[in-house]
């Protein structure tokens, strides 16, 4: 490793600050989004304010149109889906604008100053919709282009990659636990607006880190240099862009199930589950956000046994491959919702379920996140081309786009369906992805794919 690029702790010193960037910036990210569906059904929609919100009626009657009438809970998640959707659907363009224009560097401090705009704006009713559109704009600046330049800080064929990844995540894990405890409670307990105000300074904060972290990153090349016509595709470049358009797919349903947590899980939170405290030092009622840092918390404390596993499988020779282990991650979210189905029963036996029903469910669910989610990331920055590796960073979170847009439809029917029949729903479109996946690494591992996984 030369001067300019030195290490720290075994690894570039770059990924520190990329580590404390992303770490920020999804606490502003989830901080807003512990909140949102919660603002929406207990404030902002209620007949009283919904008509300060400019543009509210014209985006009902768009989805009115096509659902049909909306009642508050339904109409929220269709807003809640539709806004964590297109967060990962703006990655596409704005990995295509660094790869071809701007460089990875210009395009996420774009992306950040939108988002820490877009947080701020949430403090003002009136401008709600505004503030979601500077979000989705920023954030499809800042998404692929952050995690594209983890890689970058290594050589092809480096070992510490996957490693690196895993690192990373760590830090978006660790920004999204404190966000629901800091956010989540200025919100519930003292105004929306101080909680959405909070995600605001979370974003500043992310935005110094990059600034001051920049001369550790890799020097990007000139765009003069990359508007050059570049070599074209190869066969085999062409077999992974589909392989992985495929598995897309797949993964959306995953995205689709798992990304319940923020909307028909935070009501579960809110209305089903027991809530109260009461300890020699304490009594009181847990907020409902505060669950929400579960996840986060599970990914930070469960990911050194998870990779220790893996590792000490790939020194046993059975490690399973890529796909199995999406799979897998499928497989948890299934068995999550499928608690869930014992926890509605509970719930409709003595009118609240025990808060160790979503302990259980999170700790489930966070497992199989961590057998897709930064695998994925790691295989995109392995077989994507280099010359479209952010543009197919952000093809990646169209799944978490299609998958989110799907949450949202789905979560519609929360208000209409017995619970368990609910949470019944959600486990078996999770277990049919999960089979789906399984199929397609068999099929891959037989056909002309197989190098590519």
């Amino acid at each position: 490793m030369s001067p300019r690029n030195p290490e720290l702790f075994g690894h570039p010193r770059g990924l520190t600050f990329l580590f404390g960037t992303e770490m920020w910036e999804r606490f502003s990210y989830y901080g807003m989004r512990a909140l949102l569906t919660l603002y929406m059904v207990k404030y902002l929609l209620l007949p009283e304010n919904r008509d300060r919100v400019l543009g509210l009626d014209a985006l009902r009657g768009i989805f009115e149109s096509v659902f049909g009438p909306l009642d508050a809970q339904p109409f929220a998640s269709q807003i809640y889906g539709s806004y964590t959707a297109l967060v990962y659907l703006t990655p596409v363009l704005g990995g295509l604008i660094a790869d071809r224009w701007l460089g990875n560097r210009r395009t996420v401090i774009i992306g950040a100053l939108l988002m820490a705009l877009g947080h701020f704006m949430m403090a003002f009713e009136h401008l709600f919709l505004f503030a979601l559109l500077a979000l989705i704009l920023g954030n499809g600046a800042f998404k692929p282009n952050i995690s594209s330049q983890v890689g970058t800080l290594y050589a092809p064929g480096d070992a510490r990659r996957d490693r690196a990844y895993s690192i990373f995540y760590v830090g978006i894990n660790l920004g999204a636990f404190l966000a629901p405890l800091v956010c989540g409670t200025l919100g519930e307990r003292v105004g929306w607006h101080y909680g959405f105000g909070a995600a605001g300074v979370g974003m500043l904060i992310a935005i110094a880190i990059y600034h001051f972290g920049a001369p550790n990153l890799p020097a990007e090349m000139p765009r003069a240099a990359t508007a050059e016509p570049r070599a074209p595709l190869t066969r085999d470049d062409w077999r992974s862009i589909g392989s992985l358009g495929l598995l897309c797919v797949f993964v959306t349903f995953f995205w689709a199930t798992y990304e319940q947590q923020g909307n028909t899980i935070a009501l579960w939170a809110d209305g089903y589950t027991d809530r109260a405290v009461n300890l020699l030092v304490w009594r009181g009622e847990v907020p409902t956000t505060w669950f929400q840092s579960l996840n986060p918390f599970m990914i930070f404390a469960f990911t050194p046994f998870v990779v220790a596993l893996w590792a000490r499988q790939s020194r046993r020779g059975t490690e399973p491959s890529t796909l199995v282990k999406m799979s897998l991650g499928c497989l948890g979210v299934a068995l999550g919702n499928l608690l869930m189905v014992a926890a509605a029963y509970e719930a409709g036996a003595t009118g609240k379920a025990s808060p160790f029903w979503l302990f259980a469910y999170f700790a489930v669910v966070t497992l199989g996140e961590l057998y897709l989610s930064p695998t994925g990331l790691s295989f995109v920055s392995k077989i994507a081309p280099a010359s479209l590796l952010s543009m197919l960073m952000g093809v990646w979170l169209l799944t978490n786009f299609a998958g989110n847009f799907l949450a949202g439809w789905l979560g519609s029917f929360w208000s209409g369906m017995d619970k368990g029949a609910f949470f019944a729903m959600i486990a078996a479109i999770a277990m049919a992805a999960s089979a789906a996946i399984f199929v397609f690494d068999r099929l891959m591992k037989q056909g002309a794919y197989k190098g590519a996984w």
